[in-house]
């Protein structure tokens, strides 16, 4: 779905594991910080390249330098979930991401969030990103009114 104020975005489906639960059966918070690495990975191959190329064949890094996560109601074992991601920002060096999880079978948005990356070398030093990734992800930033 696209839409002129508003960036591509893509969903992912995922089902909550028992594991990822806690002693009372609600998915622990730090999970919620890795379906978002799982959103922003499938977009990247939703865009048309695996983040794995861009570290082995580039030698670089989408670091993460910064998130945040806002619960907003509890995701249990076997639930069904859909993590929504979208590209909120786009820099030479910097990319950020925004995300919603819901639960599609009550239509309950479940958590939402944010992740900021520098893009890194693998010293860890910041680099810019190649023109054949920048391109992509400038085409769906968000454009500055």
């Amino acid at each position: 779905m696209t839409s002129p104020s508003f960036p591509e975005v893509t969903s992912t489906t995922l089902r909550v594991r028992y594991a990822e639960t806690d002693q009372m059966g609600i998915v622990y918070y730090a999970n919620y910080f890795v379906w978002f690495e799982i959103g922003r990975t499938d977009y990247c191959r939703q865009l048309g390249f695996a983040y794995r190329e861009m570290e082995v064949e580039d030698g670089l890094y989408i670091t993460v330098a910064e998130t945040r996560c806002r619960y907003k109601a509890p995701a249990h074992y076997d639930d069904e979930l859909v993590v929504r991601t979208r590209l909120a920002g786009c820099r030479k060096r910097v990319l950020v991401f925004e995300y919603e999880i819901e639960r599609p079978l009550d239509e309950t948005l479940v958590a939402e969030g944010e992740t900021v990356h520098v893009i890194t070398d693998r010293e860890g030093r910041p680099r810019t990103l190649p023109a054949k990734y920048l391109d992509i992800f400038m085409a769906r930033a968000p454009k500055e009114e």
